[in-house]
């Protein structure tokens, strides 16, 4: 019975604290309320009387304010700043409004769900602004154009349950964080019309985003490097990458089967279209236009609203194949990863007009002079499809991988200069007329391709262009293998030089010393401590024949000198 009525007071008191925190947190709301509806102008309809909760938009739960909603009532004025005092608050929708000044902190509105505050003039967002938003859902500050300039808060990853964030036309600055793979429930990402800049994050290829907005980069400003990630977003539905400074191919997209509406004009896109694209069955939009795509025309089906309007770098004007030489050229631009500069001046369907770096003879390419151009990838082999080719100068790139075999096979090589680049692998044996120079490139095969020359002509040889470079010999170079092999080798010989020596005076030391102590077992020398030896005069006598003149060999300052 004690026990019973123990329990019973412990109840009251709980129920009472309960009743206190929420009358305390009903407090706080209210007087939170009461200054908003004093900082607004004009006073928000219906938004009158003590009873707040009663309010237009406004809705509250027995502990408190859950929800305001003043959306698009043309409203000015600057919120209170604790507006993160509405604990119980889930849904907040200010949009469309001219609502000025720093934007209140949201940190730690754990119940905080739906943020809508797009289309005001908000000045300024707070340092951990979104902090320990454990629950947020949806939030949209698109069209605050005023904000000082401000970056993507990392804090935000903390939402784990964000589905929807739009944050254009904000003022954004700064590259984005690579972060995503930590918003697992992200589905709409809008970033339009700011001032970004960087490459695509590596954790979109493991996000769930749906619909992607990044267009209309801000001029100056511009999402720039490849878009390959896409390809691994399998999820994507809508994307919108136009007015940006994207370079590099467009990938293959076959794997994102949900796709309907692609946007990727005005851009640095390069090399061609893929037929992946063209035959997913998913997509109703595509724009392509202005960029520098290369190769033929893209036909797409007809169920398709293509763009194609402005640059690019198609073989024709009309759809139809591109000549051989032209497709050739591609395919070696292709392991080059299609370089913008090669894009930009190969353009139409005659290598030999105006193509930079080719040089023809009769209608056939004799010459192809790529160095120097920061060129990275690998060297193609459909190099040797230019059956005329006399020579090819590729060094001072960044290429890697090995010199292709299929080269020994162009029967009008004469000059091949692949040096200073990162080559490695064997090195074909080119016939000995071919002047060939793989000079500095350390993972190279150390032999020599053939019995040809090692250096290129000078810049006056009849063979080779005027802008040919004349690059020092030494085509031999021993490999980092055999460099290290000597070293070990040199290293072990010392080594064994010097065991040798030591072995031999430690045995010499050894056998003076047994001599020395045979003397002492007959009583002739004494051997003390630190090795020194006393003699007895009786043995001294005996040696030097009791100290004879004729065994003087000389004096000094500390005596005569004499031999025993």
């Amino acid at each position: 019975m004690f026990s019973i009525k123990i329990l019973h007071s412990v109840s009251k008191i709980l129920l009472s604290f309960t009743l206190l925190c929420t009358c305390i947190a009903i407090a706080d709301d209210a007087a939170f309320m009461s200054k908003l509806a004093k900082a607004l102008s004009p006073t928000p309809s219906g938004w009158s009387g003590t009873s707040f909760c009663e309010w237009k938009g406004v809705r509250c739960t027995t502990n408190g304010v859950s929800s305001i909603n003043i959306a698009s009532q043309s409203l000015t004025g600057t919120l209170p700043p604790d507006l993160n005092s509405l604990s119980q608050l889930t849904s907040l929708s200010l949009q469309g409004n001219a609502l000025s000044g720093a934007l209140p902190s949201l940190a730690n509105l754990s119940m905080l769900e739906t943020v809508f505050l797009e289309g005001n003039i908000f000045s300024s967002i707070p340092d951990g602004c979104f902090q320990g938003l454990l629950s947020l859902q949806s939030l949209s500050m698109a069209d605050n154009f005023n904000l000082a300039p401000w970056r993507i808060p990392a804090e935000l990853t903390q939402s784990t349950n964000l589905v929807i964030l739009d944050l254009g036309n904000t003022n954004l600055i700064g590259t984005l964080p690579d972060v995503f793979d930590s918003l697992v429930s992200l589905r709409e990402l809008r970033l339009s019309y700011n001032n970004l800049t960087g490459g695509l994050p590596k954790t979109f290829a493991v996000s769930g985003i749906q619909n992607l907005w990044l267009n209309n980069q801000k001029d100056g400003f511009g999402f720039s490097g490849t878009i390959e990630v896409l390809a691994s977003m399998t999820r994507l539905s809508r994307v919108w990458l136009f007015k940006n400074l994207f370079t590099g191919p467009i990938p293959d997209l076959s794997n994102c089967t949900a796709l309907f509406d692609l946007q990727l004009s005005d851009n640095q896109l390069t090399g061609v279209v893929p037929p992946s694209l063209m035959s997913l069955s998913s997509l109703l939009k595509v724009s392509l236009d202005n960029n520098v795509l290369q190769g033929p025309v893209p036909s797409f089906g007809k169920g398709v609203k293509v763009t194609l309007d402005g640059v690019n770098s198609f073989c024709r004007k009309d759809s139809g194949p591109c000549d051989s030489r032209v497709t050739t050229l591609l395919d070696i631009a292709k392991d080059f990863g299609y370089p913008l500069q090669l894009a930009r001046s190969w353009s139409g369907n005659d290598p030999c007009g105006d193509w930079s770096f080719v040089v023809c003879a009769t209608g056939k390419i004799v010459t192809m002079n790529l160095a120097k151009q920061n060129l990275t990838g690998t060297i193609s082999p459909a190099f040797a499809n230019l059956t005329d080719l006399k020579n090819l100068y590729l060094n001072d790139n960044h290429l890697g991988g090995s010199i292709p075999g299929d080269l020994v096979n162009l029967a009008q090589l004469r000059i091949l200069d692949v040096s200073n680049n990162n080559l490695s692998g064997d090195v074909p044996k080119f016939p000995t007329k071919v002047k060939f120079n793989n000079a500095g490139n350390l993972l190279l095969g150390h032999s020599r391709g053939g019995g040809g020359s090692d250096t290129t002509p000078s810049s006056g040889s009849s063979d080779a262009p005027t802008e040919s470079p004349n690059t020092a010999s030494g085509g031999f170079s021993l490999s980092s293998a055999w460099i290290a092999g000597i070293v070990v080798i040199g290293v072990f010989f010392v080594s064994m030089v010097v065991v040798v020596f030591c072995t031999c005076h430690t045995i010499n030391w050894h056998w003076t010393l047994e001599k020395v102590k045979n003397l002492e077992n007959e009583k002739k020398v004494v051997l003390i401590e630190g090795q020194s030896v006393i003699m007895s005069i009786q043995f001294l006598c005996q040696v030097t024949n009791n100290f004879s003149e004729k065994n003087i060999l000389g004096r000094g300052g500390f005596g005569q000198r004499g031999f025993g």
